[in-house]
């Protein structure tokens, strides 16, 4: 098992190309379920979680190879032989459940097992279920696995979900494309993620209007064709390294970041005292006086993400005065805070909220990565204490971001991977 030493207190001066995203990137493989055409996607991550994704595809008979080597380039697809998706592979994932939907259009039929993924709480999957049966699926749950069943294929309809749940609304989506007639989803979630999952669907021959805005409309067809599509840049991975940037006082260009995908991030930042400004295909972030307090509340885009809550935590543990963070999308989330405290912070968790008074320094001690985000979150803190600090457990990390040492590495970062 491998684990990364970093000796922290160098600030971070270069620039660091932003990859595929993740939560863009799952959803694309999974479109290509369908389809009986190829499906071409660019920019795609080399992370773990694809590569688990690629396994569940190939599990249904898909291939998902790369073109002409280039690992950021996959063609997808094949015939479905298979409509079940096991535990052994969707265990590890939490985005395998998104091939219920486009199997029970295409098939007609599903059998997939309950998800898995990062201990980071419940999240349950009724919203993707009560949808599906609105759309007149037959659904039944035996074993540990969704049964699902639609003989005479979807029919469209009106969803109204009680919260914008990304994932649901992803599946649903995704499902509706070959359903009869049309169907609305009211409160859908409405990530930029929504946006690039629904051009590329678009570009495949679905008619797909209002992604991005709550409201999402989609006209059912026949079927769908192969398509080329471009995954967006990971605006995770880009707010991740812009808190390491800042919390060392660096200036980092993040090729690929995007602004306008940010949200209230870069509000945050900017009550931080850091600087965020847009440069071409590139953002860029610096820090020259002292981090600020600031109050968060995560919260469905375009609020605070939940997945930039572990990374921020960290920057403003050296912030002067004191900063409350709300977690209010998933309520065991704050897992790396007792790890944070060994480096010499001072957070106190308090029901959903921690409260960090900020601290003039930390100190490099032994920690554990417990989830994809806090994993990073070390790194950070890491970067900025004095001596050495060693994570391990970093397969989480690399279920989400690639390169993470040679990208730190190249703009001064000293961190390695050794074998534990």
């Amino acid at each position: 098992m491998d684990k990364f030493i970093i000796r922290g207190g160098r600030p971070l001066h270069g620039e660091i190309t932003i990859g595929g995203a993740k939560n863009a990137g799952l959803k694309l493989l999974v479109a290509g379920l369908l389809t009986s055409e190829r499906l071409v996607l660019t920019n795609v991550p080399h992370i773990a979680d694809i590569a688990t994704m690629r396994a569940l595809l190939t599990q249904h008979g898909l291939s998902a190879e790369a073109v002409n080597g280039d690992k950021t380039t996959l063609s997808v697809g094949g015939d479905i032989t298979s409509t079940e998706a096991p535990y052994d592979i969707v265990s590890k994932m939490r985005a395998s459940i998104l091939v219920l939907g486009p199997l029970l259009a295409r098939c007609r039929e599903a059998r997939v097992s309950l998800p898995g993924g990062c201990a980071i709480g419940t999240r349950p999957v009724d919203l993707h279920l009560k949808g599906l049966e609105t759309l007149g699926a037959k659904i039944t749950l035996e074993n540990g696995y969704i049964n699902a069943r639609a003989p005479n294929g979807l029919v469209g309809e009106r969803i109204v979900l009680p919260f914008a749940s990304v994932g649901a609304t992803e599946n649903l989506m995704m499902a509706a494309t070959l359903a009869k007639g049309r169907t609305e989803i009211v409160n859908a979630a409405r990530e930029p993620e929504m946006v690039d999952l629904a051009n590329c669907l678009n570009a495949m021959g679905a008619k797909i209007t209002g992604a991005g805005s709550g409201h999402i409309m989609i006209d059912g067809v026949e079927a769908l064709h192969g398509a080329q599509h471009r995954i967006m840049s990971d605006r995770i991975e880009c707010g991740t390294y812009a808190c390491a940037a800042a919390i060392t006082g660096g200036d980092l260009r993040l090729i690929g970041g995007q602004i306008e995908h940010l949200g209230a991030v870069v509000r945050a930042f900017e009550e931080a005292g850091v600087e965020v400004t847009q440069e071409g295909d590139a953002m860029r972030v610096r820090r020259t006086g002292a981090l600020r307090g600031v109050d968060i509340m995560t919260e469905p885009y375009p609020g605070f993400p939940t997945d930039m809550q572990a990374q921020f935590m960290a920057l403003l543990s050296v912030a002067e005065g004191a900063s409350m963070i709300t977690e209010t999308i998933f309520e065991n989330r704050f897992m790396h805070v007792p790890e944070l405290n060994r480096m010499g912070a001072r957070i106190n968790v308090h029901g959903s909220s921690a409260i960090i008074r900020g601290v003039h320094g930390l100190s490099g001690a032994p920690v554990m990565a417990t989830d994809l985000r806090a994993s990073f979150s070390l790194i950070i803190a890491g970067l900025a204490a004095h001596g050495e600090t060693i994570l391990s457990r970093v397969y989480h990390l690399d279920r989400g971001y690639e390169a993470v040492e040679r990208k730190l590495a190249a703009c001064g970062a000293a961190i390695e991977r050794v074998k534990d």
